[in-house]
């Protein structure tokens, strides 16, 4: 079955440009001219957005920071005809898993749709070792399997890649990660990724874990590393 893509995008012709040569690729593909038709056509079916940023009305910033808050976590790769620094630094930390500035290449925008959908579909895929389900430290559980994390009776929602981050240091607890480190995990088909992109997500993170900030502890000088002082257990 062809994998959907939502195109939202207010210019009519970049959508059908989009949407003709997704098609080609063999994508099934839905366009929306705004974000409010966008969140009335998105389905669960759907496996990526490619959405605009400027918009009127609601922007795609906007658009991204809801689907977040009420828990979707669909890759979205932002379209805008911005560059700079802080504007891709804003994109992701509303949730973007990608950033592609205007004008763009056609063959670049199907390049990265195939790299964010095949990392999703690599992190969807089940674990046969049951006991490496679940990474449980004192009261907060990390799981696996079906991407959330706790602390105690509160779900924290996690974007995608906060999540990841959460489960590369948590995995590997003894261990220092430089923000080299992490872009190559996390980023490694993604050159244009710089480390303020990584401290960026880190604070946001620990900013979600609240009182469990601690448990993501930076090394200055070195890199950043899971505290494992709270009682690690792992099932």
């Amino acid at each position: 079955m062809a994998q959907k893509i939502l195109v939202v995008d207010d210019e009519q012709d970049i959508c059908e440009i989009l949407e003709f040569n997704l098609a080609n690729e063999g994508f099934d593909i839905t366009c929306a001219n705004s974000a409010e038709e966008a969140l009335r056509k998105i389905t669960p079916e759907h496996s990526l957005i490619l959405l605009d940023v400027m918009m009127s009305g609601m922007s795609g910033y906007k658009m991204a920071e809801k689907l977040r808050r009420d828990g979707n976590s669909i890759p979205i790769i932002f379209l805008t005809a911005k560059n700079a620094e802080n504007d891709m630094l804003t994109g992701f930390s509303v949730g973007g898993d990608d950033y592609i500035s205007k004008p763009f290449s056609i063959k670049e925008v199907v390049a990265r749709v195939k790299v964010v959908l095949k990392r999703q579909k690599y992190n969807d895929l089940p674990s046969n070792n049951e006991k490496t389900n679940r990474l449980v430290f004192d009261d907060v559980i990390i799981d696996l399997e079906t991407k959330e994390v706790f602390a105690g009776n509160t779900k924290i929602s996690l974007t995608k890649t906060e999540f990841e981050i959460l489960v590369l240091l948590a995995s590997n607890s003894k261990r220092i990660f430089n923000r080299e480190d992490i872009i190559d995990r996390l980023w490694k088909d993604a050159p244009y990724i710089t480390e303020r992109t990584v401290d960026v997500h880190i604070t946001r993170l620990r900013k979600k874990l609240g009182k469990k900030a601690n448990l993501i502890s930076c090394r200055h000088g070195y890199g950043y590393q899971f505290n494992t002082q709270n009682n690690e257990n792992e099932l």
